[in-house]
């Protein structure tokens, strides 16, 4: 198995690179997704988090209102660690059940947006950077989510920059091009990502 760990800045097109290495055959651990997962309604996640923040982050379904939550966490750097608190170690959890789940010759990629602010590029065989200019991540979070580019500015300067996910990265795939040229790069890497796995197999017996 090699262990892969993906990420990139806000805007930069990790979810179309995970979703094309889906194609080539890679088992995807989506750390967003299980986030969502582990904060389900009746879950021991949401009681947590409830017992943290007070009953109003709840929408009136009885599910997490989201923007509540964020709008709280975003602006205090002390309550996002008692949420990271809550919500890192479940996410944790799950990913290396899915993780023990996965055929032994898989490629598994773990796409995990805050990999580099967490330093969690020791937990994996190698880490591939989605990587975008500035102005490219603009772009797409202002014209394709709809938010207002002081938002946008906002979101992307509470992240890592640029440079410190590149100081991080066995492999980088430029996502200013092309989808066309984007896919060619992404089947480059997975024959690299195969050819790791292999090696990685065959080691233990030589």
């Amino acid at each position: 198995m090699l262990k892969v760990g993906l990420t990139g800045g806000i805007g930069a097109g990790k979810s179309e690179v995970s979703r094309l290495l889906v194609e080539c055959g890679a088992v995807l651990i989506d750390a967003d997704r299980i986030a969502r997962e582990v904060v389900a309604p009746g879950t021991p996640g949401l009681a947590a988090v409830v017992d943290a923040f007070g009953a109003d982050v709840l929408a009136p379904d009885g599910s997490l209102d989201r923007p509540k939550l964020g709008s709280i966490v975003f602006a205090d750097p002390d309550r996002l660690a008692v949420l990271n608190s809550i919500v890192h170690p479940l996410v944790g959890a799950r990913s290396r059940e899915l993780e023990e789940a996965a055929a032994e010759d898989s490629v598994v990629v773990h796409d995990v947006p805050l990999l580099t602010e967490n330093g969690l590029a020791p937990l994996y065989d190698l880490v591939i950077v989605v990587d975008a200019s500035p102005e490219t991540q603009l772009d797409r979070l202002v014209r394709r989510r709809g938010m207002t580019e002081e938002d946008a500015r906002a979101r992307m300067a509470a992240q890592a920059t640029r440079e410190q996910r590149r100081e991080i990265a066995d492999i980088v795939i430029d996502n200013d091009v092309p989808l066309d040229a984007l896919e060619r790069r992404v089947k480059d890497v997975w024959a690299e990502l195969v050819r790791r796995a292999r090696a990685s197999r065959r080691a233990p017996q030589e």
